[in-house]
C-alpha cells in the first residue's frame, strides 16, 4: 500500500509544474496532500470551505511516513501554496481560516434554530434520532443565511433520514425530504 501511496505521489510530482495553471488538476482544484491520522472534525468543515475556495485535500499516505514521502509533500504544498497566494494573495491562508471560523459559526448557528423547531423535533423523533447523536450536513444554498442541511441516520442503517432547509435570518426550518 505504500509503494502505491508513494507511487501517486511521484506521478503528481513529475506531472505537475511550478507554474499556477499546472498546480490546478484535471478536476478544477489546487491539492493539498497530507498523511498522518486524519482530523475528521477539521475535515468536515473543510469540505464546504474548500468547495469555495477550489482546494482539495488528498490524503498520499497513513501514519507510517518515510522522511523522503515527507519532504516529497512539502515541496508540493509549496508549490500550490504560492499558486493560491498568486491567485488570491499573500494572506489567502488567514481569509481561509477565517471562513473555517465563520462556517463553524453558522454550524452552531444552524442547530440553534433546529433543535428549538418543533417540526424538526418531530421528524427526529419520528425517525429515532437523539438529539444528542444528531450527525448532519449543512450546504449553503445560494445565498448566506439559507442551508440544506441533510439529517443522517447512522443506526442502524446508515443515510440521509430526512432534509431540511433553514433559513437562518427568519430562523425558520422547513420539511423537504
Amino acid at each position: 500500500m505504500k509503494k502505491l501511496y508513494f507511487l501517486f505521489l511521484l506521478m503528481i510530482v513529475f506531472s505537475c509544474h511550478q507554474k499556477e495553471e499546472a498546480m490546478i488538476h484535471k478536476d478544477g482544484c489546487y491539492w493539498f496532500l497530507t498523511y498522518g491520522f486524519p482530523d475528521f472534525q477539521r475535515e468536515e468543515l473543510e469540505k464546504t470551505v474548500n468547495k469555495k475556495w477550489k482546494i482539495k485535500t488528498v490524503r498520499v499516505a497513513g501514519c507510517e511516513v518515510t522522511q523522503e514521502l515527507m519532504d516529497s509533500v512539502r515541496s508540493e504544498n509549496e508549490k500550490t501554496d504560492l499558486a493560491l497566494q498568486k491567485r488570491y494573495c499573500k494572506n489567502w491562508k488567514d481569509l481561509y481560516d477565517k471562513d473555517i471560523q465563520d462556517y463553524t459559526m453558522k454550524q452552531v448557528d444552524i442547530m440553534d434554530v433546529l433543535i428549538t423547531n418543533k417540526v424538526f423535533r418531530k421528524e427526529l423523533a419520528k425517525h429515532k434520532i437523539e438529539i444528542d447523536d444528531l450527525d448532519k450536513d449543512a450546504e449553503e444554498l445560494g445565498r448566506p443565511e439559507f442551508y440544506k442541511v441533510n439529517i443522517n441516520k447512522i443506526y442502524p442503517e446508515i443515510g440521509i433520514a430526512f432534509t431540511v432547509n433553514v433559513d437562518l435570518k427568519n430562523r425558520t426550518v422547513n420539511l423537504i425530504k
